[in-house]
């Protein structure tokens, strides 16, 4: 296997706010009795660190926030591995065909959905929102 180029800074930067994203589903999931987190997948890179050493600040290449009672997915996270020229991060309600496409910030300090930042409180409202509908829509057990 070939050795992957150093991370730039700019690079970094994207994975640090895709891990403090992640840690905000974590603990969005950690309030509830409605939601869980659930890894999908790690990163190639992660994978076969075997063949070199691993730095990027998280494993987790694609996350769910679901339903515990059946799993099913609720929210799903995914962030573009290193090799992708365009890193980007895609929020995709799970039964929607609208999705966001977040990228590093102009600044360099978090997310952004274009120019407007995609902050804990707007990440929080958006996935509030689907638990909300996701009560709603899940099958009666009683």
């Amino acid at each position: 296997m070939v050795d992957a180029p150093p991370l730039t800074d700019r690079d970094r930067a994207f994975y640090e706010a895709w891990a403090e994203l992640l840690s905000w589903a974590q603990a969005f999931a950690e309030r509830r009795d409605d939601a869980s987190f659930v890894k999908i997948a790690d990163f190639p890179d992660y994978i076969y660190r075997m063949e070199r050493p691993y730095d990027l600040p998280v494993i987790v290449m694609s996350a769910s926030l679901a339903r515990p009672v059946d799993r099913h997915p609720v929210l799903m996270l995914a962030a573009s591995p290193r090799r992708a020229v365009f890193k980007e991060v895609v929020v995709h309600p799970f039964d929607s065909h609208v999705y966001r496409r977040l990228r590093l910030s102009d600044d360099g300090q978090g997310l952004s959905e274009g120019r407007r930042p995609f902050d804990r409180e707007r990440f929080e409202a958006l996935a509030s929102s689907l638990f909300h509908t996701a009560s709603e829509q899940a099958p009666s057990h009683a």
